[in-house]
């Protein structure tokens, strides 16, 4: 395995701050951090170092004062706000009593990260609200990365709009958006600085 690189991928958090509201927590907006890099009053915190071994990269997310012993949904998103286009769900990051966790994801985090479908094909029934087909689509470049609550019952412990559903996890009934890389431009996502 070839050393590894560390390439800062998100100096600057940002969550929904001064953005779209219909899907915002107003109790994590407090928290948010400013694009400046700079907190306004106590902030929700991460770090996402980027480590390139050659053919594959490891995205590893640390979050920091987030609410304590919830499940946290992982994407990869074409752009960091609504509608967010394109998305390829990566895992989980559960938090500790301290609001902290950790994941590591292993895959194309790089200006090779893209979705494609050559040809629109059924799709196998699993939840109710799963599409009866895909979709055909050339390549599309997706550079940014987001984080849900893995559920809405988390979402509203945490003092969120009650009951927003979005379709952010495995079952498809998670929580609101907690933090995203909006900090970048929406064509120009973190994961497209990374060679």
């Amino acid at each position: 395995m070839a050393a590894a690189e560390t390439t800062p991928i998100c100096p600057a958090a940002a969550l929904f701050c001064g953005r779209e509201t219909r899907h915002l927590c107003p109790r994590q907006r407090r928290l948010c951090r400013a694009s400046s890099g700079n907190s306004t009053r106590a902030s929700l915190s991460h770090r996402i170092p980027h480590v390139t071994f050659g053919p594959v990269e490891r995205l590893h997310v640390e979050l920091f004062n987030m609410p304590p012993n919830n499940d946290f949904g992982i994407f990869i998103i074409q752009v960091p706000n609504a509608p967010f286009g394109l998305a390829w769900y990566n895992g989980d990051i559960l938090t500790d009593g301290d609001g902290r966790g950790v994941g590591d994801f292993v895959g194309r985090f790089s200006t090779g990260t893209f979705i494609l479908s050559p040809g629109a094909v059924p799709s196998p029934p699993v939840f109710p609200d799963d599409s009866k087909t895909g979709v055909k689509t050339a390549p599309v470049q997706i550079y940014h990365v987001g984080i849900w609550f893995n559920n809405v019952a988390e979402a509203n412990a945490a003092g969120c709009p009650p009951n927003v559903v979005t379709p952010f996890t495995s079952n498809h009934q998670a929580g609101i958006q907690v933090l995203n890389t909006s900090t970048f431009p929406d064509d120009f996502g973190p994961l497209r600085h990374v060679q």
